[in-house]
């Protein structure tokens, strides 16, 4: 007989993003052994989603039951555009006019640890239903948004004899961005401290990569004995079927704001502009990054794509015969680990990875080796690289077998 996993996620189909990626698939796979998951979201028309990827909803099986709730949404003041919405990384759509300083700032003081806090008090009371009326045992809370980790912290406080496991994907007050919201000495505190008591009260932790975890014992050293690191990964039947290579392409997947540092990378390739290749960038990027390219390389080599939903991205990855990968510059960058590297290792072409030497992303590449680390700045080696993979024709690399979403699973399992 099945148990019964409670999963809390604010990000759930039709959102998009690699965060609702990670859950839909884990709800695929536990079933089979023997875990009932049952999802706890928001109500669509009540939510703040950054993209939309309804080709996500096809992934959702049919026997998981999901349950949904209204919120309070505290985005409102973006209604007239939406698009400006930030986003779990904040990272394109950033306002710097003097109003948008003033949103941020707003947000980043009145609404800690995040505006979709709004959710919360109506989440709680459907979690406290379904774990009375379900029998549920064990609950998962998973972020960013942070403040969904506090509907887990309220909810061990009243129902104490749960399970709370919490999964935290990004860092919370280290990450890259937080400073865009300009918190006061107060503020910071305040998200600092329940930053801790997440981590000090879960009685399991999950995360994505080994320098998370670090960066989190280092604030609570004894949660390093609850801390289970388990990656993001690919679902291999995303993968499946023939797929044409027709010219020498090189994709970069994902946000590309003005913290991604990719001049080096257009110098080396600028030198190469005298080859036959297409730049293509799918997913959002800044009006200042876009301006950049062109000044480096011919516009007639250079796709701008948007946003594209799930398995478009992945027919994209899957027809490169390169695949870049930028590590936001940032004191945190080490262990920035984003979940499109992996489906980056299952595509199988050699990944170009510009980030620190000693990150988590560069040690799975050199790990699996699946491609090189750079420097940003190190355009004569990333140039040497791009002619030799230029000039030959290299086999597709097999996706390591470790990082497949159903061995993941497994992990999550043990957790449980």
């Amino acid at each position: 007989m099945s148990r019964i996993v409670l999963i809390i996620t604010y990000y759930w189909p039709p959102s998009g993003g690699a965060g609702v990626q990670r859950w839909v698939k884990f709800s695929k796979y536990l079933p089979e052994f023997g875990w009932e998951p049952v999802i706890l979201t928001v109500d669509p028309q009540y939510a703040a989603y950054p993209v939309i990827d309804n080709s996500l909803l096809s992934e959702i099986p049919a026997s998981v039951k999901v349950y949904k709730t209204e919120a309070e949404d505290y985005f409102a003041i973006y209604k007239n555009d939406r698009s400006k919405i930030p986003s779990a990384g904040f990272a394109v759509n950033q306002d710097n006019s003097f109003k948008g300083k003033i949103l941020r700032f707003i947000r980043g003081n009145f609404f800690i640890p995040d505006p979709r806090k709004g959710w919360n008090k109506h989440a709680f009371r459907k979690a406290c239903e379904l774990i009375q009326t379900q029998g549920i045992s064990h609950v998962i809370t998973t972020s960013p948004p942070h403040s969904t980790q506090l509907i887990g912290l309220k909810l061990k406080k009243y129902l104490p004899g749960i399970k709370w496991i919490a999964d935290l994907r990004d860092p919370w007050t280290d990450i890259y961005y937080y400073d865009q919201f300009y918190p006061t000495f107060l503020s910071r505190k305040i998200d600092a401290a329940y930053e801790k008591e997440v981590i000090r009260k879960a009685d399991s932790i999950i995360t994505v990569g080994d320098s998370l975890k670090k960066l989190f014992t280092l604030k609570i050293p004894e949660a390093e004995a609850k801390t289970t690191v388990i990656s993001n990964g690919f679902d291999e039947e995303d993968f499946t079927g023939e797929v044409n290579k027709q010219k020498f392409i090189i994709t970069y997947a994902g946000t590309l704001s003005d913290v991604y540092p990719i001049e080096g990378f257009l110098d080396a390739l600028g030198a190469l502009n005298e080859k036959d290749f297409i730049l293509r960038f799918v997913g959002s990027a800044s009006q200042k990054q876009r301006e950049l390219v062109l000044t480096k390389i011919n516009s007639e080599k250079v796709q701008f794509i948007p946003y594209a939903e799930h398995k478009a991205a992945i027919k994209y990855m899957r027809e490169s015969s390169v695949l870049l990968l930028i590590i936001p510059d940032h004191e945190s960058s080490r262990s920035i680990l984003t979940g499109k590297l992996f489906e980056y290792l299952a595509a199988g072409s050699p990944i170009i990875c510009l980030g620190p030497a000693d990150g988590d992303a560069s040690a799975i590449i050199s790990r699996t080796g699946h491609g090189k680390v750079f420097s940003y700045n190190d355009s004569g080696s990333i140039r040497e690289y791009l002619e030799t993979l230029y000039s030959s024709q290299r086999e597709l690399m097999p996706a390591p077998e470790e990082y497949s979403r159903k061995e993941l699973t497994k992990e999550l399992v043990s957790v449980l």
